[in-house]
């Protein structure tokens, strides 16, 4: 069974998923990452693929995805860090997140082999059409087990978001608001509304809500109004500026009880 499917069935609440960009702040250190979020009790990792033009981050992960690149990291090169990453004990579910550009450029079959074959469990790709996804994509996802993510905002349609709950079966991502990511320190009412909007469509799909999550008042926020919550500006700001991963995946989880 599917990794991202076995968390949901165990674990009904409180799940968290880290985020951090590939590459960075070392070319080298995607496994040691890995392993510290499993050996801390992070739930879930997302592993961001670096792009020149990532549309849906803010500067913090702008930033980060542009040092990877400078960096050396690629596609090829990830999947050579993250081949030998289940035989070393790493059993959390593991999520790709990219744009569609680097993914055309390797071949979406192959990217979805590839994945596959390292023990890759979901992909997000922020700016993938959903009519492009059920046209071509999402048959050759379901081929090697891989659960396709699709993002909600407050902007999304009732239609579409039961669309999406309808043509997916991992998670949904509910994207706190509809800017770019980063860190906030409370969800205002309008958000809370957003929230309380979705619960009542009783959707089939457990859900997780990105962009602001940051301290103990919007974690707890999040997790009130879904499964979970994921993480990134926060933690790519710690490993960017902690001694180490591990350093860094404590003071975030310090932040989180603050």
């Amino acid at each position: 069974m599917n990794r991202i499917t076995t968390l949901f069935e165990k674990k009904k609440n409180g799940i968290l998923s880290v985020y951090f960009t590939a590459g960075y702040p070392q070319l080298d250190n995607t496994t040691r990452i890995l392993k510290a979020m499993q050996q801390k009790g992070i739930d879930m990792v997302e592993v961001g693929i670096p792009f020149s033009d990532p549309m849906a981050d803010g500067p913090v992960i702008q930033e980060s995805s542009t040092v990877a690149l400078c960096n050396g990291m690629s596609l090829r090169i990830l999947f050579e860090q993250l081949k030998n990453v289940r035989n070393e004990g790493i059993t959390i579910p593991i999520v790709l997140m990219g744009y569609l550009n680097p993914i055309m450029n390797f071949g979406f079959e192959a990217f979805c082999e590839k994945a596959a074959g390292v023990g890759v469990d979901g992909i997000i790709i922020p700016d993938l059409p959903f009519a492009d996804y059920m046209a071509e994509y999402k048959d050759v996802a379901a081929k090697y087990d891989l659960k396709m993510i699709m993002l909600i905002t407050p902007e999304t349609s009732e239609e579409r978001i039961r669309l999406i709950d309808d043509h997916t079966d991992g998670f949904i991502y509910m994207v706190s608001s509809a800017a770019i990511t980063g860190a906030q320190k409370s969800f205002n009412e309008e958000k809370q509304a957003y929230f309380r909007r979705i619960n009542a469509m009783n959707l089939k799909n457990p859900r997780l809500v990105g962009f602001g999550i940051s301290n103990k008042e919007t974690f707890e926020a999040a997790a009130f109004n879904s499964s979970g919550a994921i993480i990134g500006s926060k933690f790519i700001q710690l490993v960017g500026t902690e001694p180490t991963p591990e350093q860094a995946i404590d003071k975030l989880l310090a932040a989180l009880q603050e």
